[in-house]
């Protein structure tokens, strides 16, 4: 017997939407803002409606905006020769916080997957490579998919799709964490880093 009413059942069950999130912490998450903080679960129910109201794509890198060009495409001092794919938006915003990168980007939205039905359409790779044949303004795309086995698939069809447009192609390095020690790495982890190791010039 469920001892919850209607609406709290469909509350916990969509708080399951979240990835991570289990019956447990669903429950718990939607009994702490029924009971402890309404105002504040009303201030999250209306920021989610007018987030999903608003929010869009990007014309040019389908990140999340709510203009038909996000913050990052319409920002000039951006360096155009450099075009960065990333999967998801959470990618672009981890490659923005290291500060180490100011060109622009291109959001897939996911991976190929086949087995899931996600393939280069899905991702909104033609959309990209009419962008690169059209504009000639890029000159390097740096690959920046996850080290899965899906990443990994997508990373090389974009590299065979990136070359017949004569365009430079450079993928995030992998290997061993700054800051880590060896003995704690995993075998994947150290072959990448052998396989990607580089020459100290005299």
């Amino acid at each position: 017997m469920n001892i919850f009413p209607a609406s709290v059942q469909q509350l916990i069950k969509s708080f399951m939407y979240l990835p991570g999130i289990g019956p447990k912490s669903a429950e718990r998450m939607a009994l702490y803002l029924l009971g402890r903080y309404p105002a504040k679960g009303k201030t999250l129910a209306d920021s989610l409606s007018t987030a999903l109201e608003k929010v869009s794509y990007c014309l040019r890198c389908r990140h999340f905006s709510e203009k038909e060009l996000c913050v990052i495409c319409s920002d000039s001092t951006r360096d155009e020769r450099l075009l960065c794919i990333v999967e998801t938006a959470s990618d672009l915003s981890a490659m923005e916080q290291s500060g180490g990168y100011n060109g622009y980007y291109f959001v897939l939205m996911g991976r190929l997957s086949p087995i899931d039905g996600v393939g280069p359409e899905e991702l909104g790779l033609t959309v990209l490579l009419s962008q690169l044949a059209s504009e000639k303004r890029v000159h390097e795309v740096i690959l920046a998919t996850n080290s899965t086995i899906e990443g990994e698939a997508t990373a090389y069809f974009l590299v065979d799709q990136m070359k017949t447009l004569g365009l430079k192609v450079s993928r995030l390095a992998n290997g061993v964490p700054l800051g880590s020690e060896l003995e704690y790495m995993d075998k994947g982890t150290l072959t990448c880093a052998l396989d990607q190791r580089h020459i100290f010039e005299s």
